[in-house]
C-alpha cells in the first residue's frame, strides 16, 4: 500500500511537470530546437522504441550496468571481509578507499583506453570503478556500526571467526550493503552514459548514451529529451522495482526495515 501511494504521488507530480512543460512551450512559443513540446518528445520516444533500436539499447545498457554492479558487489564484500582479518589489512583497504573513492571514473579515461581499448571492457572498467567504492564504504560502515554484543553472542555459541564474519557481521550489515549498491548503481549508470558519449557505440548498436550522442549530432532536440527521459525511467524502475524487491526479501523479511 505504501509503495502504491508513493507511485501515485510521484505520477501526480510528473503530470504537473508535464503540464507546466507543455504550457510553457505553447505560451511562450519556444523554438523546437531549444525546447520541444511533450507531444513531440513522446512521439520520438515511441518511434525509437517501436521502429528503432531504443529497446535493445536500453536492455544492453542495463545488462552492462548489472554485470558491472555484480563485479563491484563481490569485490566490495571480499575487500570488506579482508579488512576484518588484521589491522594491517584494515589500514590498507581504508587507504585504498580514501584514494580511489573521490576519483571520477572519467579521470582514468586515458589509462583505461590504453589498458582496455575503447570497447565494452573499457566501459565496464569505468562502471566498476564508479560503483565499487561507494559499496565498499557503506559495507565497512555497516561492519563498524554493528553492536559488539552480536560478536559476543557468536563466540558464546563457539562460532568460528569466519562464521561470525559471514553469518553475523555480513547479515547485520545488509542494510548498508543494499544502500551502497543503490548508490553504486546510480554512479555506475551515470558513468556508463558518460563513457558511451566519449567512446561512442559500445557493442553492436550501442546503449542509451550512444543514442543521446547521435541525437545531438543530428541536432534532434526531441531525441535528446527522449533519451534523457528514458535514462530517468530506467533509473526509477531499477531503484523502486529491483531494489524494492531485494529489500522486501531481505531487510523487511528479517525485520530490519519496517
Amino acid at each position: 500500500m505504501k509503495m502504491r501511494n508513493k507511485w501515485l504521488e510521484r505520477m501526480g507530480w510528473i503530470m504537473v511537470f508535464l503540464v507546466l512543460w507543455e504550457g510553457s512551450v505553447k505560451l511562450f512559443h519556444v523554438s523546437p530546437l531549444l525546447f520541444p513540446s511533450v507531444e513531440e518528445v513522446m512521439r520520438t520516444l515511441y518511434e525509437g522504441a517501436v521502429h528503432g533500436d531504443l529497446i535493445w539499447q536500453s536492455i544492453y545498457s542495463v545488462g552492462i550496468i548489472g554485470w558491472s554492479l555484480v563485479i563491484s558487489g563481490v569485490l566490495a564484500v571480499v575487500l570488506a571481509l579482508l579488512s576484518t582479518w588484521s589491522n594491517v589489512m584494515e589500514s590498507l583497504i581504508d587507504t585504498l578507499t580514501a584514494l580511489a573513492h573521490p576519483l571520477p571514473g572519467l579521470a582514468l579515461l586515458p589509462l583505461i583506453i590504453m589498458w582496455f581499448g575503447t570497447g565494452s571492457g573499457a566501459v565496464t572498467a569505468i562502471v566498476v570503478h564508479s560503483a565499487l567504492w561507494p559499496v565498499l564504504v557503506n559495507l565497512l560502515s555497516g561492519f563498524r556500526s554493528m553492536p559488539s554484543i552480536y560478536e559476543d553472542i557468536g563466540r558464546s555459541l563457539s562460532m568460528s571467526t569466519a562464521a561470525i564474519t559471514l553469518e553475523i557481521r555480513l547479515r547485520a550489515s545488509m542494510a548498508y550493503l543494499i544502500s551502497g549498491l543503490k548508490i553504486g548503481w546510480a554512479r555506475g549508470w551515470r558513468a556508463f552514459i558518460s563513457a558511451e558519449m566519449v567512446f561512442g557505440a559500445v557493442g553492436e548498436k550501442g546503449g542509451i548514451g550512444w543514442y543521446i550522442l547521435t541525437q545531438r549530432t543530428f541536432m534532434n532536440t526531441a531525441g535528446l529529451f527522449a533519451g534523457i527521459i528514458l535514462v530517468i525511467i530506467v533509473g526509477m524502475l531499477v531503484e523502486d522495482v529491483l531494489f524494492g524487491a531485494i529489500e522486501k526479501h531481505t531487510l523487511e523479511k528479517w525485520g530490519m526495515k519496517a
